[in-house]
């Protein structure tokens, strides 16, 4: 069995210029047979996992082909949003399934 990761905290700015100091994990996203690394927000009040549109079309996934609609809530609950299954890995760690809301919102970041 693996012992445990540390990760640091990450500076980041968004499209204001506003830099805040978050906790993003690097993590390694599968669907078919493309896969991707990306920076994914902890959000440890999250209720589901966000996957931004960009990102879902970078893996292969056909909007059109998602029946599973999901409703989101805050800031992204007016934003369309499908149900969408991705294998997981961080780091060394084992590979895991996760279901995702993929969202239409281009702005939204990785949300864990």
């Amino acid at each position: 069995m693996l012992d445990g990761k540390r990760f640091p905290f990450i500076e980041r700015s968004n499209s204001l210029g506003i830099s805040s100091t978050m906790q993003y994990l690097p993590i390694t996203l599968v669907y078919r047979n493309c896969s991707l690394e990306v920076m994914a927000l902890l959000d440890t009040g999250a209720s589901i996992n966000v996957l931004p549109y960009e990102v879902g079309l970078q893996l292969g996934a056909v909007w059109a082909e998602q029946k599973v609609p999901v409703q989101l809530s805050g800031n992204l609950a007016r934003m369309e949003a499908r149900g969408l299954v991705l294998s997981a890995r961080v780091a060394e760690f084992s590979p895991v399934l996760l279901a995702f809301a993929w969202t239409a919102s281009r702005e939204a970041p990785v949300i864990l």
